[in-house]
């Protein structure tokens, strides 16, 4: 595709693969199919396109922000890590959304590490790149400005997770939001992965995946989950998915 990008209709995100960036990789990345045509020509020429396999670190915490990450498919793990080494996951990012957020507010650091928690591919936009373009685009600045504040409440909304509700309840969680932003009941992720993610060790991680698969919700074996029960698996995570999920669904980006 080249030339002009197509209009969203009637204020609907366009379809993946409807828009390309000028190397003609197809967008799948619910922001840049939403804006404008016009808006979208002037980013156009900045997206260069990236494979980002599983456990690839975009940044690091407190370092210097070089980019923004717009996905098309996989998640982005956003992580907490304490001086000695702890870590737990404070939130998820996949093709809805953009990362880090704290750039559209001017900031230049993250107190976050982001990780490809699962494997995929999108687009990366230089930080002076998006530094320049924002102010003169209005509808991508209101978008990415109500991403922000939907991820940090989402932010909030896990933390309270990790630290009140118990592990099985948060692993359901987890894998719920994780079939969301990859569509498919198919998780490749390791316990041990799984274990830092949800700021535990690996045997209570086991522990809890054994409960579940002996109730047929998930099937874990060789490095991989998959969810035989989706209604089931909704029923046993705590409240923080549903409030979660709503919070994306009132962004009304696809």
């Amino acid at each position: 595709m080249s030339g002009s990008a197509p209009e969203s209709r009637q204020g609907q995100p366009l379809r993946r693969g409807e828009r390309t960036n000028p190397e003609g990789k197809p967008v799948g990345n619910a922001i840049l199919l939403s804006i404008s045509s016009s808006e979208f020509d002037v980013i156009r020429p900045h997206l260069d396109y990236v494979s980002l396999p599983q456990r690839t670190s975009l940044y690091e915490a407190n370092r210097k922000l070089e980019a923004a990450y717009f996905l098309n498919s996989g998640m982005i793990s956003l992580v907490f890590t304490t001086r000695a080494g702890e870590s737990v996951e404070v939130g998820v990012v996949g093709s809805e959304g953009f990362t880090p957020t704290p750039m559209v507010a001017g900031f230049t650091r993250s107190p976050h590490r982001a990780v490809m928690q699962i494997g995929g591919e999108g687009f990366r936009v230089s930080a002076e790149t998006m530094e320049k373009v924002l102010p003169s685009n209005p509808g991508l600045q209101t978008l990415l400005h109500r991403y922000a504040a939907a991820h940090g409440m989402q932010v909030a909304q896990t933390a309270g997770c990790n630290r009140l509700h118990d592990l099985q309840q948060r692993l359901c969680r987890w894998l719920l939001l994780t079939q969301d932003r990859v569509g498919t009941g198919l998780l490749r992720i390791t316990h041990d992965f799984l274990a830092m993610m949800l700021g535990t060790d690996r045997p209570s991680v086991s522990l809890a995946a054994g409960i579940l698969q002996r109730k047929r919700i998930i099937q874990y074996e060789h490095g991989s989950v998959r969810i035989l029960n989706r209604k089931k698996l909704e029923t046993s995570a705590c409240e923080c998915y549903a409030i979660i999920r709503q919070l994306n669904g009132e962004l009304a980006l696809r």
